[in-house]
């Protein structure tokens, strides 16, 4: 008798299921990532039942684009109040009606940028960085006050002595210092938390195999640039890389300059610190750096980059320098950023 109403029991419950999944709202497309999601798949289906419907497209974004370490990992609650709390914000932005959907979905709503931890930021960096960008009007505007104000605020800095180089936000606050790739996670978060469209850039090796860069992407009508706690008075697409960047080789992957994209795109994000990790998609953006003519280098002239720090893996400090060559009195003089 009891094997009978057990029985019973399982059949209505699968049978209360498939009703249930009949009239469900999401496309079939959405079941196939909700099938990589293994047990995790119920927390994504909560998401999916339970997000308001003017976030619903939203949701879909995430779910049909997170790799499988998201989709097997991340609880509805992290989800469906980084929804709200994305919605909340770029609601509030004065330049909400400038940003095209596609480019929200991509560069504002996104919980994560590369490989790095997955942390609940937006609350905690929305309350940092509204009242700096309170006055402002454009997502230059706002990206570049976030850039002069953010780093100082938080007492966050540059140095080699990080413990990973694609620290989370969260991290990075915690430990005050970080490299290129966690100064730029951090800054793209703080966009957009307040919604600014940002994403992360980079090379996995300049030209000159001198080494990997990653910097910042802000979307105003277009695509700009901006280093990372490294903001130009005169404003954005300026940085001590441009000339590294414009001899970037859009052909060659080793060389050539990539941005982060959560949309699939068939193209991986290189990341030198996890060479075989190629989950995180990409859009390769070396055309917007490279010259559009090629131009004959002057052979009589060399270029020259200087860097003061305070003390050993100091801040990095403004100095006057002068520059001459062993045994002239004339040379060159100017200031280091």
């Amino acid at each position: 008798m009891i094997d009978r109403l057990f029985l019973r029991a399982v059949l209505f419950a699968l049978s209360a299921a498939s009703c249930w999944s009949a009239a469900e709202w999401w496309p079939e497309s959405v079941d196939q990532a909700l099938a990589q999601a293994g047990t995790n798949r119920a927390e994504l289906v909560q998401v999916l039942r339970t997000v308001p419907e003017d976030q619903r497209e939203a949701a879909l974004f995430l779910v049909e684009n997170m790799p499988e370490r998201d989709l097997q990992a991340l609880g509805s609650e992290f989800l469906l109040d980084h929804l709200s709390l994305a919605h909340e914000a770029f609601a509030k932005a004065p330049w909400r009606d400038r940003v095209p959907r596609e480019v929200f979905l991509n560069d504002v709503l996104p919980y994560a940028s590369v490989d790095e931890s997955r942390d609940p930021w937006r609350r905690q960096l929305y309350d940092l960085a509204a009242p700096l960008v309170a006055d402002c009007r454009t997502p230059s505007e706002a990206a570049q006050r976030l850039n002069e104000k953010l780093f100082p605020l938080t007492g966050v800095r540059y140095s080699t002595q990080r413990r990973r180089a694609n620290q989370g936000p969260l991290e990075t606050l915690d430990s005050k210092i970080a490299t290129c790739t966690g100064l730029s996670i951090l800054l793209v978060d703080a966009c957009r938390a307040v919604g600014v469209p940002a994403r992360v850039a980079g090379t996995p090796l300049w030209h000159n195999k001198r080494g990997n860069h990653t910097w910042v992407e802000i979307w105003d009508d277009g695509w700009h640039f901006a280093g990372a706690a490294e903001p130009d008075p005169a404003g954005l697409n300026r940085g001590w890389f441009t000339h590294d960047a414009s001899q970037a080789i859009k052909d060659e992957p080793k060389h050539a300059i990539y941005a982060s994209s959560f949309a699939k795109t068939g193209i991986s994000f290189p990341m030198v610190w996890a060479r075989n990790t190629t989950y995180v998609s990409a859009v390769n953006v070396t055309d917007r750096y490279t010259p559009k003519q090629t131009q004959t280098p002057k052979t009589n002239e060399v270029r020259l980059l200087v860097k003061v720090l305070d003390r050993p893996d100091g801040k990095r400090v403004a100095a006057k320098v002068a520059v001459s060559e062993a045994g002239q009195s004339e040379g060159v003089e100017g200031t280091s950023r």
